[in-house]
């Protein structure tokens, strides 16, 4: 159950705001809990929103729908059941099959994911521990496959996760229908579930 019930757009006194929450009607299709309840202090929320359009700028190097999945597997280093489902669906959306986000648990096994792809993840998960996991080694790795502005565009997303996994946790956040039935779908069976986000 919801710590802070989350307000609706039109409770949004701020009308800056409430122009940046149509960027997520275009690219989520709907307005993440977290923004309605984070909207009660506007510059916190509009902070939120230019960097979130900053690390998923279409112009960036990085695939749009592959960020997703950094994001999904940072999430899941901190366990966020929220940001999970979020990132399940968006994944899809930007272009990860169904198939490739289903083996995102076991990126290191599947075939679907190249060495590029999987050395990114290990950094997500290593980054996203705490305390942090990322050693010399693993980040010479990573520079093997992935260009310094790349990797500041992966850190981006995990640090940018890093804020929503804690934000959304602690308060509870209630998840929207779409991302709901996008996780009991996708990832239900690799052991995610709603748990206090319902």
């Amino acid at each position: 159950m919801s710590r802070m019930k989350p307000l609706s757009i039109d409770d949004c006194q701020d009308e800056e705001l409430k122009k940046e929450f149509n960027h997520f009607m275009n690219t989520l299709g709907f307005v993440p809990n977290s923004l309605l309840t984070m909207q009660r202090v506007p510059a916190i929320a509009k902070s939120v929103i230019q960097m979130n359009k900053a690390v998923f700028s279409p112009n960036g190097q990085v695939d749009l729908g592959f960020k997703r999945l950094v994001a999904h597997i940072a999430s899941q280093a901190a366990g966020c059941q929220y940001c999970k489902a979020h990132t399940s669906v968006s994944a899809t959306r930007f272009g990860i099959s169904e198939e490739k986000m289903r083996d995102v648990y076991t990126y290191n096994q599947s075939p679907l994911f190249s060495n590029k792809e999987r050395i990114a993840l290990d950094y997500a998960l290593a980054a996203a521990a705490v305390p942090n996991d990322v050693t010399d080694e693993l980040y010479g790795r990573l520079c093997e496959h992935w260009n310094e502005e790349e990797i500041v565009e992966l850190l981006g997303v995990i640090g940018m996760f890093g804020f929503f996994n804690r934000w959304n946790d602690s308060m509870a956040t209630p998840l929207e229908e779409e991302p709901l039935a996008a996780a009991e779908h996708l990832i239900a069976d690799k052991g995610w579930s709603v748990g206090k986000h319902r």
